[in-house]
């Protein structure tokens, strides 16, 4: 196991300019390679001190609404299943937007986006593969004061569906709204934290147990996961492939916060560090460390 500790930070004005300096070491990587795997969708999550949703999801010179037209890093180049934000406020519970519509297209999100503030959001866009365009299908997805957004893919996802969603506890299985296997991984891995275990415990466990049944169904598509998941005060952050071909996933640490993205949200690719494949991050409000 390794550890990658990324430093305190030092509270700062937020400036989207991506000629922005850098306090901390960088890490001058090239950018992960494209492969087949890297399909389906893109999402940004933030810890930090409050700043405008836009600063992130709008206005960077890549920002996630721009991926969901153009993804740079995906070889389905446009998200425009439907998309959705959540954040926390005073309240413990976030709040959530999201819509079936592509994040392009809808005013709603842009006029939010430029009017809440928040320490702590998350924002993905979707391209749909196995399950509907429907609002209850979107991310992030909320249980609680937990948030949850993923990238990534069960195969043979229908083979294994009925006999994960039976490990659901009944008050988990009764909160399940959609059909994807995004949201049942999702309540599987609270389950798991209800119980006792940690976030670096539950959703390894959870994606463990999921391959094991893949294998038995004689599935041979791989599971893929690049997943955020939150409980309102820290950031987990988990990159996961039983092929070695995990989604793309990368973290920034900026003077105000972290951050964690599917792609590089600006020009400076060398200041984006690649989580390790087969590796989780953990985020607070004082730092970020990588646990591979």
């Amino acid at each position: 196991m390794g550890r990658q500790h990324i430093g305190p930070r030092v509270p700062q004005p937020f400036n989207p300019d991506p000629g922005l300096p850098i306090w901390l070491e960088t890490f001058c990587h090239p950018r992960l390679t494209l492969t087949e795997h890297d399909t389906m969708c893109r999402l940004v999550a933030y810890l930090g001190d409050p700043i405008h949703l836009d600063q992130l999801v709008c206005v960077p010179q890549h920002s996630l609404l721009r991926q969901s037209m153009r993804a740079a890093e995906a070889t389905t180049t446009t998200h425009g299943d439907g998309f959705g934000i959540g954040w926390y406020g005073e309240r413990e519970e976030p709040g959530v937007y999201r819509e079936v519509t592509p994040a392009w297209s809808d005013e709603n999100l842009g006029a939010l986006c430029a009017t809440v503030q928040s320490h702590l959001f998350f924002a993905h866009v979707r391209a749909a593969t196995d399950s509907a365009v429907a609002r209850q299908n979107c991310h992030p997805f909320r249980q609680g004061r937990w948030l949850f957004m993923h990238n990534g893919q069960v195969g043979g996802y229908a083979k294994v569906r009925r006999q994960l969603e039976g490990r659901l506890p009944d008050t988990l299985f009764a909160q399940r709204k959609g059909a994807t296997d995004s949201e049942l991984l999702f309540l599987l891995a609270l389950a798991r934290i209800e119980a006792g275990e940690t976030p670096e415990q539950a959703v390894p466990t959870v994606l463990d147990d999921t391959l094991a049944l893949m294998r038995r169904a004689a599935i041979n598509e791989p599971l893929r996961f690049a997943a955020a998941l939150t409980d309102g005060d820290q950031v987990f952050a988990f990159r996961y492939a039983s092929d070695g071909k995990p989604p793309t996933l990368y973290v920034n640490e900026t003077p105000t916060g972290s951050i964690v993205a599917s792609e590089p949200l600006d020009g400076q690719a060398e200041r984006w560090q690649p989580v390790p494949a087969n590796s989780w991050l953990r985020m607070s409000r004082q730092d970020a460390l990588v646990q591979s």
